[in-house]
């Protein structure tokens, strides 16, 4: 039996989801997307295949096939993988997946993820939500599915999957410093349910353990508050330069210039002075989460 006539029969697992369209606007992902959809065509022709007979291989229809060769849809892992064996390609469609997933992932949460990952100090200062790199996917899939409009299911997955990846910025070596302050407003809204939301406490817990995080929870009876603008990011590098974002300071744009980082420096600092220390923040978090 041949390969395609082993795939036969599979053709309607290429549906048209949404949430799996390449962003015109990302001109990275576009060539990432369109060389690969570029590689797949041409070794599809080498081999003598027609479209019907190799997307019936793969499990897609005609027209998925057509909009993944133009580059105009993101494949799926799953669908690298089957070409891969199909055409013989010896691995390197199948490889190609470390790029391609990267495209589903908004540009700026691409260019944030680049920037954490370089970075040799984060301190970041939240007053509605938890932070992402603190979430954990049901958290993260119950703020992201709360959106009005809603987001499709596959969005969500989509923005679940890129908040996520961050998050390996735990694993580097050497570990960058992080630091995050909390309002306990936050902390006791149980998002997602009891359940997700002892889950939630509990990464918290996991993480503040952690040697070179710090984790702080701002009082709600706090009588003098310097973070009433919104949130404060401040992300510094190996190289002495630093980056900075609040959303009540330079129209919250990113900034990397001196003295507006100075004056981020001093918010940051005064709201982390005037939040509960490290030891008490996480005696509040325990607590929370007896009571849960």
């Amino acid at each position: 039996m041949t390969a395609v006539e082993a795939g036969s029969g599979r053709a309607d697992e290429g549906t048209d989801e949404s949430g799996w369209e390449v962003d015109p606007d990302d001109e990275w992902g576009v060539a990432v997307i369109t060389t690969v959809g570029r590689q797949i065509k041409l070794r599809r022709e080498a081999m003598g295949l027609r479209v019907p007979d190799f997307g019936r291989a793969v499990g897609y229809g005609e027209d998925m096939i057509y909009k993944i060769e133009s580059g105009k849809r993101i494949p799926r892992q799953e669908f690298l993988d089957r070409a891969d064996e199909l055409l013989e390609a010896g691995g390197l469609l199948s490889a190609a997946w470390e790029d391609v997933k990267k495209v589903r992932y908004p540009k700026k949460v691409r260019a944030l993820g680049k920037l954490e990952a370089r970075a040799v100090e984060i301190g970041l200062y939240e007053c509605h939500i938890v932070p992402g790199l603190l979430q954990t996917p049901e958290h993260a899939r119950a703020v992201i599915g709360a959106a009005q409009p809603p987001y499709s299911p596959d969005d969500v997955e989509r923005m679940v999957a890129a908040r996520l990846a961050r998050q390996t910025v735990f694993d580097r070596d050497p570990a960058p410093a992080l630091s995050f302050v909390m309002e306990e407003g936050v902390l006791r809204r149980p998002i997602g349910g009891r359940t997700a939301w002892r889950s939630q406490l509990q990464r918290l817990l996991d993480v503040a353990q952690l040697h070179h995080v710090v984790l702080q929870v701002m009082p709600t009876d706090c009588e003098t508050h310097s973070g009433l603008d919104g949130r404060i990011e401040l992300l510094k590098f190996d190289d002495g330069t630093a980056m900075g974002r609040s959303d009540g300071a330079f129209n919250g744009r990113p900034t990397s210039d001196p003295r507006q980082l100075r004056i981020l420096e001093l918010r940051y600092g005064t709201i982390r002075a005037q939040a509960l220390p490290p030891r008490e923040s996480l005696a509040f978090v325990r607590q929370l989460l007896g009571e849960a």
